[in-house]
């Protein structure tokens, strides 16, 4: 949009606006003189000596930001250019931001030279070298990763120097990697990379440990012929380097490449100066590689305790996000589970360890390995976090974590749920209602005491249940309650409806929820290089059990239970076209209704349920646990358990307020299983 040129008066202190380009005068009046210890872009860059970016139109020019470099003459800082940008610029390119450097040191030429500027009084090679010296070691020693040791490298050594282009490579197994540059195409570049061969300025740095200076192309091609075609035929206009080494405890790891637009002499000041930063930048860059690795391998481990896959249930499909810091040093705890429960119930599990790190990382598997035991028991969610709360206190005094743990019931439909310090669950009806209860809070696990307060509601078919840490709706920008606002307004435009969710293609259902993940994930958080805690999502689509899928009937307590069981059995399994599986049925009803009659009480009920399996359940009012025993070749019972086990993919018991189920699976042969039960 429009430029400003400010002179710098090192008697004063005082920055002079001296040209302006593209904007009107009047527009500027506030920046026509400026303190050089202002907080406004030119100012800054004058301070810092590197390029500044701000955003924002502190001018009232219609601007979006603004970039300032500082103009460095050959004594030293002499003044600031400016760059409005408008919506439409976006934030520069490297290519761009290397133009913009050319650009500020020819403007710094011109205004050196230009009559009527202040004398400058020279610093001492010395002091120069210090400082310089001392702002790229403050910036690598806050730089994390390699890309911040680049950026670091990037900002405090390729302005003060004049340099044009920077490339950055590590050097492994016999092999050069890059991994960060400026000013170069990466086109370009790619024909550096790969095996070091002898006659190339890299591998004489990498051996010598010693730097190489070429001022002119002649003068690479009197040293190098072998690579003058790779560099004079290339697209690079670059004509003077500075291959400098990176090494690192005695040994080279990489190299970095100063480059410039036009020939350039080295005196030996700056020869000394660049070998002086070069090996910071070694220093720095071996500390960022370790970081780099560790965090690799931390969340490569977070990644294996997490689900490789949802599972895609009756009654139930799924799709998550996991969104790990853009900024921070470690790995978060957050993590998610979908559990199949019998009765073709669905379990929905979210939590988040506190803390960051490969402890917290290993915690939480430890946490989902737990949850998956207790889950495959049956339990209340109540009664699984009380379980899980003891867990974590076990852990130590340092170990916290929050969870909501959600059932739904298909055949009751009805979600049921307790949690503990988390953010509470989110409902979406079919109609497009969105919902998100208030409970009373529990405190999160490792701090709590048991009992947590067990929730519960009815759910239409079809609804979605929305689960998410706090990662995804607290930031410093906004808390809880604001960022679950702002969740619920994008569910609610989401068109949760047959357009999106058919409820028998499960193929397409996941579809739709893989794209609301994405759409939710883009409005909450939608610069997530920026931040600062990870974030786990989990959105499920909820489809209820038909009532013709659903069999029950009430039995006396006594022993004519046993053949009513059977006679009812037989008529329900004709009905659904199931004769194959009678007499199996059959045995598997007697076994547990005389169970019941011998060792429990009433009152019993028979139900049957039918969807990629058949499920055949057993109510009772009794509490005791049923046990397979190990009969003796003269024992007349205590088989019958042993039977149920043989003869059902699966069994189990799960228990009630005041009674028990206990529970068979039977695989439906031929896909004879109700419509729409397949995925």
């Amino acid at each position: 949009m429009g430029a400003l040129l400010h002179g710098w008066d090192r008697r004063t202190g005082t920055l002079t606006l001296q040209a302006v380009d593209g904007v009107a005068a009047e527009a500027v009046r506030g920046w026509a003189e400026l303190r050089e210890e202002q907080d406004v872009p030119p100012a800054c860059a004058l301070r810092r000596g590197v390029l500044v970016q701000a955003a924002g139109d502190d001018l009232g020019t219609g601007a979006s930001g603004i970039v300032a470099l500082p103009l460095v003459g050959a004594e030293g800082p002499i003044g600031a250019i400016s760059v409005l940008t408008g919506d439409s610029d976006g934030e520069p390119d490297d290519v761009q931001l290397s133009f913009l450097r050319a650009v500020a040191a020819w403007t710094a030429e011109r205004l050196e030279s230009a009559p009527g500027q202040p004398p400058h009084r020279a610093p001492e090679p010395d002091q120069v070298r210090t400082a310089k010296a001392a702002c790229l070691t403050a910036a690598l020693a806050e730089a994390v990763t390699v890309q911040d040791v680049v950026r670091a490298v990037a900002d405090h050594v390729l302005s003060p120097f004049g340099a044009d282009g920077l490339v950055v490579s590590i050097f492994e197994a016999g092999r050069l990697t890059r991994v960060g540059e400026v000013g170069y195409p990466v086109e370009y570049l790619r024909r550096f990379e790969g095996p070091i061969t002898a006659g190339m300025p890299v591998a004489d740095v990498l051996r010598t440990h010693k730097p190489q200076f070429l001022e002119s192309p002649a003068q690479i091609y009197e040293r190098y012929p072998a690579v003058t075609d790779k560099i004079l035929m290339g697209t690079s206009p670059k004509m003077a380097w500075a291959f400098l080494p990176l090494v690192a405890s005695g040994r080279a790891i990489g190299v970095a490449v100063l480059s410039y637009n036009r020939p350039r002499s080295f005196d030996e000041e700056a020869r000394t100066l660049l070998t002086t930063l070069s090996a910071l930048v070694g220093q720095g860059l071996e500390r960022a590689r370790l970081y780099d690795v560790e965090h690799a391998r931390a969340q490569e481990l977070q990644s294996t305790l997490l689900p490789q896959a949802l599972p895609r249930l009756p009654t139930a499909v799924a799709a998550a996000r996991y969104l790990p810091a853009g900024r921070g040093e470690q790995v978060g705890g957050d993590w998610f589970d979908v559990i199949p429960l019998s009765a073709d119930r669905v379990a929905m599990v979210i939590g988040d360890v506190m803390g960051h790190g490969i402890a917290e990382a290993a915690t939480m598997g430890r946490l989902r390995t737990a949850v998956r035991t207790l889950a495959d028991l049956d339990m209340a969610p109540d009664e699984l976090l009380s379980h899980l709360n003891d867990l974590v206190s076990d852990l130590g005094e340092d170990f916290y974590a929050t969870c909501l743990y959600a059932v739904y019931d298909p055949a009751g439909r009805r979600c049921s749920y307790s949690l503990a310090g988390h953010p509470p669950p989110v409902f979406v009806y079919p109609d497009g209602t969105v919902h998100s209860p208030v409970p009373s809070p529990d405190p999160p696990l490792g701090a709590a005491t048991p009992p947590f307060a067990a929730h519960g509601l009815p759910l239409p078919d079809g609804s979605l249940v929305v689960l998410c840490t706090d990662g995804l709706i607290e930031s410093a920008a906004q808390d809880v309650e604001q960022g679950l606002a702002r969740l619920l307004h994008v569910l609610s435009g989401a068109g949760v409806g047959p357009a999106r969710f058919t409820g028998t293609d499960q193929a397409k259902d996941v579809r739709g929820l893989e794209e609301l993940c994405d759409t939710v994930v883009a409005e909450l958080v939608p610069d997530r290089g920026q931040t600062t805690d990870d974030a786990a999502l989990l959105i499920v689509h909820t489809r209820a059990m038909p009532a013709a899928d659903i069999a029950s009937f009430g039995l006396p307590d006594d022993p004519r239970a046993a053949g009513q069981a059977r006679e009812f059995v037989r008529g329900q399994l004709t009905r659904w076209g199931l004769d194959e599986l009678t007499t199996t049925t059959e045995l598997l009803v007697s076994e547990l209704v005389g169970n019941v009659v011998r060792h429990a009480k009433g009152p019993m009920r028979l139900r049957l349920l039918r969807s990629r399996i058949l499920t055949c359940e057993v109510y009772d009012g009794s509490l005791s646990t049923p046990r397979i025993r190990h009969a003796t070749y003269t024992d007349e019972g205590g088989r019958g358990l042993q039977l149920v086990a043989a003869l059902s993919r699966r069994w189990g018991a799960r228990y009630l307020s005041d009674s028990k189920c206990i529970w068979a699976e039977q695989d439906i042969p031929n896909g004879a299983g109700r419509v729409g039960a397949a995925s």
